[in-house]
């Protein structure tokens, strides 16, 4: 895939359109010139959680912005958090996610592939699941990960 013949200037205004704040801007910008020059399409991720049947508005409107880089020519990936549903993800603001069965979450992701593909090209969008790296490691490698922010940056 080749990304589309839109400035890398241009692509940045029309992701920033809408948007409050985009962190590290120029980064961005640099990678949107590097995969103009090399014609090399940037790898966009955003990861959602099954924790209910439904997306919810707020998923959108991050959908709509990998949708935008798709049209740009860039690949995306809808990352399904199988692995954090399993173990029930801690962050919840005020109670900790609770944990599902495997059965729950394959089903909850079955009904976000078919909403996600009302705003994402199907044919351009990469499906995967954290569980493909997680499952893999190992408690020693957990505590590794942890060892790289402090507790006041994790609360």
């Amino acid at each position: 895939m080749t990304i589309a013949k839109i400035s890398a200037e241009d692509q940045l205004a029309e992701i920033k359109r809408g948007t409050e704040e985009i962190l590290l801007e120029k980064d961005l910008l640099a990678k949107l010139k590097r995969s103009e020059q090399t014609g090399k399409p940037l790898v966009v991720k955003a990861g959602f959680d099954p924790t209910a049947p439904d997306l919810h508005l707020g998923h959108t409107l991050v959908m709509q912005k990998m949708a935008l880089f798709q049209r740009f020519g860039h690949q995306v990936v809808f990352l399904i958090g199988d692995f954090t549903g399993l173990v029930g993800d801690p962050t919840g603001k005020s109670k900790t996610r609770p944990q599902l069965t495997r059965e729950a979450v394959n089903e909850f992701a079955e009904t976000y592939k078919k909403q996600v593909f009302k705003i994402l090209d199907p044919q351009k969008t990469s499906v995967r699941f954290n569980s493909e790296w997680l499952d893999k490691l190992t408690a020693q490698d957990f505590v590794r990960l942890a060892a790289h922010a402090n507790v006041a940056r994790m609360l």
